[in-house]
């Protein structure tokens, strides 16, 4: 099944593009039946447009910052696409929260060493004398 918006193929099951998110189902776009309850009744809703998976900001982080939740961050972002065309959009927002959440952690626990460094190579050279 090729996905109307962006032309993807994808599985024949799918629910959703695992491209751009888009509902490959006729009846995803509808509206619930009336008297729905709870979360089910907003199920059909997508306000936010398909789910960003933060890979590139995964592999960034993890190449260049904290390796060890750089990887936690990519593993996250790897289950996004395939939850997405399973049609569990919810788990899908949930992996890829968690995907941007350990992609910061791991930037700025890669950022904090060299701004102590570069705080104390400075304060090094502010108290060092340069004449003799």
């Amino acid at each position: 099944m090729y996905c109307t918006k962006c032309g993807t193929r994808n599985e024949d099951n799918a629910r959703y593009c695992v491209s751009c998110g888009n509902s490959l189902a006729a009846d995803a776009q509808s509206p619930p039946a009336a008297g729905g309850s709870g979360t089910d009744a907003f199920a059909w809703a997508d306000p936010s447009g398909p789910v960003p998976n933060y890979l590139p900001h995964a592999i960034l982080s993890t190449l260049l910052c904290c390796m060890p939740f750089g990887i936690v961050s990519i593993v996250f972002a790897a289950q996004v696409n395939s939850k997405v065309a399973a049609g569990d959009q919810q788990g899908a927002r949930e992996s890829s929260a968690n995907a941007k959440k350990w992609a910061i952690i791991s930037a700025v626990l890669g950022i904090l060493p060299w701004g102590f460094f570069l705080l104390m190579f400075m304060g090094g050279m502010a108290t060092s004398s340069f004449g003799p």
